[in-house]
């Protein structure tokens, strides 16, 4: 588990710091191995949080080359 957070938590500030939005892992907390990670933005309009959330999977993956990302999904409240 310390190395899965290890792993996590730069990620989890980097996306912040990156793309001004929250991240937090919310499933999977007991898995070595897998995290769910869920992103939040908060803006007047919905293509502008598309565009951001969209490209999350490619930056985590070229920045991160030692993390996968399996699934994505985009939920709009």
């Amino acid at each position: 588990m310390k190395e899965k957070r290890s792993r996590l938590k730069p990620l989890l500030a980097a996306l912040h710091r990156t793309f001004n939005l929250s991240a937090a892992e919310v499933d999977r907390n007991d898995n070595h191995t897998l995290a769910v990670v869920a992103c939040v933005v908060v803006a007047n309009e919905r293509p502008h949080i598309e565009q951001i959330l969209s490209r999350l999977p490619s930056w985590v993956e070229n920045q991160r080359p030692d993390l996968q990302v399996i699934d994505q999904e985009i939920t709009f409240l």
